[in-house]
């Protein structure tokens, strides 16, 4: 299959691949995987990958990832170089097999909620779901972890796959320590509370259906959440 991973090392994408199949086979999922579900829970460090093979099918969890280090603190990004990873619905937009982080793939932030809400000169950029290690507002995870997510999202892509979502919350919602950490950062906070309570929708819908929500964003920037 004629895959960016592919393109950079062929060898190890198959030695990848059979992992890969190997794992779905074990946890009775059907492969390959033609769509991908990718969501992350940053005050738990955590980047969940979930599949399914056509629209009509509930999403079932492949794997859970460790998010390894992260820069900022909960809450949204709303400028260039505020460090703030962001916070909302995107999708990814680019692939980068050759990134100077091992491998790289980016999402659409600024997206149309982000357009509306920050700041209109220097909303910043250039966000990712890398290996490496290392951050300054990115989300990483080590390189082994990197290579099996980009090559599932990469498969997928090759497959029909062109909106492939990404959803980054601020917590996993229902979990006590992490209910408790965002009681304190949206105490004196109505609008980022505002803001969570957004988010958790879209949460609640996925963890009752295993399906997505249909998502918009009103003129004023708010996610509206069906």
């Amino acid at each position: 299959m004629n895959i960016p991973f592919a393109s950079t090392n062929r060898h190890a994408a198959g030695n990848r691949e059979d992992v890969l199949k190997r794992e779905f086979a074990e946890k009775n999922l059907s492969w390959p995987a033609k769509q991908l579900y990718i969501r992350s829970f940053k005050f738990d460090s955590q980047l969940e990958v979930w599949v399914r093979n056509n629209f009509s099918e509930p999403f079932q969890l492949f794997k859970t990832y460790k998010i390894c280090t992260l820069s900022g603190s909960l809450g949204p990004k709303r400028f260039e170089n505020d460090y703030q990873v962001p916070e909302g619905f995107y999708f990814i937009n680019e692939f980068r097999p050759r990134s100077e982080f091992h491998m790289a793939f980016g999402i659409n932030y600024p997206n149309a909620s982000d357009a509306l809400l920050c700041d209109s000169v220097k909303p910043g950029g250039g966000i990712f779901i890398h290996g490496s290690c290392v951050t300054t507002g990115c989300i990483p995870i080590k390189d082994d972890p990197i290579e099996e997510v980009y090559f599932l999202a990469a498969q997928a892509k090759e497959l029909g796959q062109d909106f492939i979502p990404v959803h980054i919350f601020p917590i996993r919602y229902h979990t006590p320590k992490s209910e408790q950490f965002m009681a304190k950062a949206t105490r004196d906070n109505y609008e980022y509370h505002r803001f969570s309570a957004r988010l958790q929708q879209a949460f609640d819908y996925f963890e009752q259906h295993h399906k997505l929500p249909s998502i918009a964003i009103n003129d004023k920037g708010d996610y509206v959440i069906f």
